[in-house]
């Protein structure tokens, strides 16, 4: 690997090189490190000028490195989701996110690409339809050092392609593979309404939090009988209304306080253990969430673990939002969705080490995390961040990129520039580029 590669960012990509073979594990951090450092769009090209300035390697390696080379992108994520896990949870259950977005790409033949509902533009009466690539994204939540929102750490991927499995299944077969990777460990998922059936078929040690219909045919648990009767025990009790409309007749709610993307809210709650046939035959506990000022619309969720508290049912849901700012984070500032490769298992490979490098950025910034967070306070004395208290993606970001610019710049110059103020100047300006 390159001497001018920071000894930590190389340590942390060295852990994925027994995945490859021994060519190509320095061709991966040399491509990494130029992705991160490309000020261009990142296509290939654009990012094999940063990655390879020296020409070690042809060019066409670093075009094969993605839809030939010899890397499987499922152990990869095994690798990252070890290293993930012990950093962030050592011990406890591990709280996970599930969502599915589109990486837009151009040209008519790119390799499971489809028409796609983009649902961020879509309305009710309006549909949306974007060509690229579906993807279905687990990531870990992960409490930073400083207080506020979890962050969203991709730890597995998944492709849906038409007339292959759904979205839903992707889903199934994504949590299962991370509850096998560690077969100690107890996890939490929480994921939207669309997610919600896979309640009924989740894997062991894996429970879910999420959304439920506010039309949802909801029944009472079976009566316990005394003596045994004759036929099959009753499954179910009586039919209980719609969460909406149980919502209007509850008079005995409970005011708590939850944590909603690091803010203390106060909430009033109803709680009650329920028959969901769709979802679950097994009960799972209801709650109805509302808002004390009455700003609000009431909120109802449903959870898997009758013994969670509603407090942590109505926080837990509401840091979901942790995977949406991953997403933006990804498409907006590492440039996920620009890798020009269309054939074979490339577009797919250029998403997944898209969002790996996501992980990966975050890894290294909080190690160590003191020098780190001395960034907030240098953004803090600028007149237009008056109000900074925590640091943001761009900022991690922008700390690799000074990491990396340094010894790049200082070997080209030796020593001369070390202390130059236009040199820091430079790498200042690289930093917050792109």
């Amino acid at each position: 690997m390159a001497t001018s590669i920071p000894s930590a960012w190389a340590d942390l990509l060295q852990q994925f090189f027994p995945l490859f073979t021994a060519p190509t594990g320095p061709l991966f951090a040399r491509l990494l490190t130029g992705w991160v450092l490309c000020t261009t769009r990142r296509t290939v090209t654009g990012i094999l000028a940063f990655a390879d300035p020296d020409g070690v390697r042809a060019h066409d390696a670093y075009h094969r490195f993605f839809p030939d080379a010899r890397w499987d992108t499922a152990a990869l994520w095994r690798v990252l989701a070890q290293i993930l896990i012990r950093a962030f949870y050592p011990n406890g259950t591990i709280l996970l996110d599930l969502d599915d977005t589109v990486f837009h790409r151009s040209g008519r033949k790119v390799e499971g690409a489809g028409w796609w509902r983009d649902p961020s533009r879509s309305t009710a009466t309006c549909l949306v339809k974007v060509w690229g690539l579906n993807l279905v994204i687990l990531t870990l939540r992960a409490s930073p050092p400083w207080s506020g929102m979890p962050l969203g750490l991709p730890l597995h991927v998944a492709l849906h392609r038409k007339d292959g499995p759904t979205l839903t299944d992707l889903a199934r077969r994504m949590l299962a593979d991370v509850t096998a990777w560690f077969p100690d460990r107890v996890f939490r998922v929480h994921a939207d309404g669309f997610y919600a059936s896979l309640a009924g078929d989740l894997p062991e040690r894996m429970e879910m939090v999420s959304r439920i219909r506010r039309d949802a045919v909801l029944h009472d648990l079976p009566p316990k009988h005394r003596h045994r009767r004759r036929g099959r025990p009753r499954t179910k009790g009586q039919r209980l209304g719609a969460p909406q409309r149980m919502a209007a007749h509850v008079r005995t709610w409970t005011a708590l306080t939850t944590n909603e993307r690091g803010h203390t809210v106060r909430r009033l709650v109803y709680t009650r253990p329920v028959i969901w046939s769709r979802v679950r035959k097994a009960p799972v506990l209801l709650v109805l969430c509302r808002d004390p000022q009455g700003q609000q619309k009431d909120d109802f969720f449903f959870t898997t673990d009758r013994s969670l508290p509603a407090a942590e049912v109505v926080s837990g849901y509401a840091g979901r939002w942790c995977i949406e700012e991953t997403i933006k984070n990804t498409k907006q500032h590492l440039g996920a969705q620009q890798p020009q490769t269309w054939t074979r298992r490339g577009p797919e490979r250029a998403a997944a080490i898209g969002l790996l490098l996501y992980s990966l950025v975050w890894l290294w910034y909080f190690q160590p995390s003191r020098r780190r967070l001395g960034l907030v306070r240098r953004l803090r004395s600028r007149p237009w961040y008056p109000a900074k208290r925590t640091p943001s993606f761009i900022d991690a970001l922008a700390a690799l990129r000074r990491a990396l610019w340094r010894p790049r710049i200082n070997r080209m110059f030796e020593t001369a520039s070390v202390h130059d103020k236009n040199t820091e100047f430079l790498i200042e300006a690289l930093a917050i580029s792109a």
